[in-house]
């Protein structure tokens, strides 16, 4: 046992080692410092089991030796000595820091070793305690400042504790919460069954796992990973549960923009390999048609009603259009586009899309200038900003859509740095809706950001007008107060009119060239193969057909005469038709190709290599269109077997 003692007096050190000497059972040692400083220096040399400090009237040791240890009481049990012990003496500022009282002239060596050992168990009993409480306040802090959320429940579930990160997430205050259970959290979203099985579990001592949709004070939804824990008394019993939520709304929120990209880009495959079939079957009943108007006289019963198989088909093909352009994702060709005659065209798709209960007004600008754009995403861009207003009226309203030529000038443009100066053809799109709050404008164009319900809405509607807003060089601006309706203004580049290369489509012009070369027709599905061949034939071509690949080679092999011009389906089984263009290179360098598909254009540039703005036409298409395409690409210097294979390696 390692004493210290703290004392002036030298009989105090001779009669404290008489008292240790007598003691047989016990090895000890002990040092004497005078003052409190070599107390100190001792202290910091060696480790003590028991200090003993003089406490006597006149003596200010004890107090010394406090202040130098910062009154944080030493490292080791102190003891003081006295000559007396009394009140006076107990009431002494050495005493409180102190574990015994001992009046050394008093004791035996039994007593002294006896007030020793219960000093260090004094001492050990208050170390553990210290520590325990230090525990305790970590734990403490580490719960209060965690960012997750943390609920102490009793086992009926009413709240007894919730920590700082519920208050700041949940906006319920600790006193609001306190003495009511987590319903107050409920969103609804969950069945009732889902907290029978929970409460089941934890109440059987599981732990749960798992994401709960919860509701904020404010009616905001939020999801937390929840992890409830069973806490259990001495005896084994549940008393209460410890809940630790962690928000994950931007994670899930992430996660379901991704699923709902996902699901986008299935059904845009979904699109277009179901557009290539519809495709070919439009294709025959179109032909079909055609064939039958060029038999028919004007005045035949029959007329009409081919007439309206045609308009039928032509809108068919409109609807393929769309698939294809949803599926693919590419730049679209531009080309001149009039928005008069684009409003027009879908003006009684509409009144469909908005319901009765909404009134439509198309006002047309005179002597509208023409844009340069598809098409096809010009009508995605009415559509989606048409559906955006039928949703924001739900109890019915107006909808106007108007164009106008417009010029910004240098002034215009100075405040709006984004925009340049110049002349502009105006889309203007204004409903008489709820409007849009001011929070919500700035986000409005954000891909997935929607107002909507869940369930209700992708978010990708407004996303998608301004993108294809801003690749063919536009602009858009957003107009609204709430309750006061929206106004969408749309400002197109007006299209510089130069020449450029005419896209073919179903609405060729009536009159068909004609041709006398020799043509090869590679085409899979029999019933365009036969239409088309007929077509041809009638226009004057030496037509030779095959049904595949391998089938063409060999007829190319067999003709001894010229092959002009090959007119190849993309997709084919056994051998496509880049790949026989590339068989057909030595054989016939000089024959010009045309490829037809029914699916998109990227996927036949991406699968094949073949150069789609050329030498290719996307089906559906008419017969006439068909036969212009035809004398484009004979009469074209580029388009050779040659150039095609080419392309596509």
């Amino acid at each position: 046992m390692q004493l210290l003692l703290m004392s002036r007096r030298e009989e105090d050190f001779l009669q404290l080692g008489e008292l240790l000497a007598r003691v047989v059972d016990v090895e000890s040692s002990v040092d004497r410092a005078t003052s409190a400083e070599e107390a100190l220096i001792f202290m910091s040399e060696k480790a003590y089991d028991v200090l003993l400090c003089e406490s006597r009237p006149g003596s200010e040791l004890a107090s010394q030796l406090l202040k130098e240890l910062h009154l944080d009481g030493p490292g080791s049990p102190l003891i003081l000595l006295t000559d007396d012990v009394d009140q006076a003496a107990l009431a002494g500022p050495g005493c409180a820091a102190a574990y015994e009282c001992m009046q050394l002239s008093r004791v035996d060596e039994d007593s002294l070793i006896r007030t020793l050992r219960h000093a260090m168990e004094l001492y050990q009993k208050d170390r553990q305690r210290e520590k325990a409480e230090d525990v305790v306040r970590k734990l403490w802090r580490a719960v209060e400042q965690s960012a997750d959320l943390v609920i102490i429940t009793d086992r009926s579930g009413v709240i007894e504790y919730v920590n700082p990160a519920f208050e700041a997430l949940t906006g319920f205050a600790k006193e609001e919460a306190i003495g009511r259970t987590p319903r107050i959290l409920r969103s609804g979203q969950h069945a009732p069954a889902f907290y029978r099985q929970m409460w089941r579990g934890i109440l059987g001592g599981t732990v749960f796992r798992g994401v709960l949709v919860n509701r904020k004070k404010n009616g905001q939804i939020f999801y937390a990973e929840k992890t409830i824990t069973p806490l259990r008394a001495a005896g084994g019993e549940i008393t209460h549960f410890i809940s630790n939520d962690r928000d994950i709304t931007g994670r899930r929120t992430l996660e379901l923009q991704l699923q709902q990209s996902q699901r986008m880009d299935a059904i845009g495959r979904l699109a277009s390999g179901v557009a290539h079939d519809f495709n070919n079957l439009l294709m025959v009943i179109s032909a079909n048609a055609e064939l039958m108007m060029e038999a028919l006289s004007p005045r035949d019963a029959q007329h009409p009603r081919v007439q309206e198989i045609l308009a039928a088909s032509r809108r068919a093909a409109g609807l393929t259009r769309q698939l294809l352009a949803f599926g693919r994702h590419q730049v679209q060709p531009q080309q001149p586009v009039d928005l008069n005659r684009i409003l027009d065209e879908i003006s009684h798709m509409l009144p469909r899309l908005l319901g009765e209960d909404i009134e439509l007004a198309i006002v047309p600008a005179k002597d509208l200038a023409q844009i340069k754009a598809d098409p096809v995403q010009i009508e995605q861009v009415v559509m989606n900003l048409a559906a955006n207003a039928r949703d924001a009226m739900p109890r019915g309203g107006r909808l106007i859509v108007e164009t106008m030529n417009v010029h910004l000038d240098r002034e215009y443009a100075r405040r709006h740095s984004f925009i340049r100066a110049g002349d502009y053809v105006l889309l203007a799109v204004t409903d008489s809706g709820q409007g849009v709050a001011p929070e919500h404008m700035a986000h409005i164009f954000e891909p997935f950001y929607t107002t909507k319900e869940e369930g209700k809405g992708t978010g990708l509607g407004l996303a998608t007008v301004y993108g294809i807003v801003k690749q063919n060089g536009g602009f858009v601006w957003v107009y609204s107060e709430p309750g006061m309706g929206t106004t969408f203004k749309i400002y197109w580049p007006r299209a510089q009119r130069v020449g450029g290369r005419r896209r073919v489509d179903m609405r060729a012009e009536e009159k068909c060239p004609r041709g006398a070369e020799t043509l090869l027709l590679v085409e899979d599905e029999e019933a365009v193969r036969r239409t088309a061949h007929e077509f041809l034939s009638r226009n004057g071509y030496a037509v030779l057909d095959a049904e595949n690949g391998e089938a063409a080679l060999l007829v190319a092999q067999r003709h001894e005469g010229e092959i002009h011009l090959m007119i190849s389906d993309v997709v084919m089984p056994h051998m496509g038709g880049a790949r026989l263009a590339e068989q057909l290179v030595a054989l016939r360098p000089n024959m010009k190709v045309l490829f037809v598909s029914g699916y998109a254009e990227n996927t036949v540039a991406l699968q094949t290599g073949v150069d789609v703005g050329n030498h290719f036409l996307q089906k559906p298409f008419g017969l006439k269109a068909l036969a212009c395409k035809v004398r484009e690409v004979l009469e074209s210097r580029a388009a050779t077997a040659a150039a095609a294979a080419g392309s596509s390696r």
